[in-house]
């Protein structure tokens, strides 16, 4: 029985430390996953500002025309 106990506990501080390790790379892989979405997020808000400002700006410019236009016509 106590030989058992020793062999159990040899096999089983090894298969621990591969265990740990596992779950570590895990961790660190789904950190690296996560950094990524949020940099892609990041972009995705800056990409959509600019085109929000590129709208408006367009937007601005046809509200110009169209009173240049009317000014003309009158």
């Amino acid at each position: 029985m106590t030989g058992t106990i020793a062999v159990i506990m040899v096999f089983s501080i090894p298969i621990l430390g591969i265990l740990t390790s596992h779950f570590q790379k895990q961790s660190k892989i789904k950190l690296r996953i996560i950094e990524s979405q949020l940099e892609l997020e990041k972009l995705k808000h800056e990409n959509y500002i600019i085109e929000t400002q590129k709208m408006r700006i367009e937007l601005e410019q046809m509200k110009l025309e169209n009173s240049q236009d009317k000014i003309k016509l009158h």
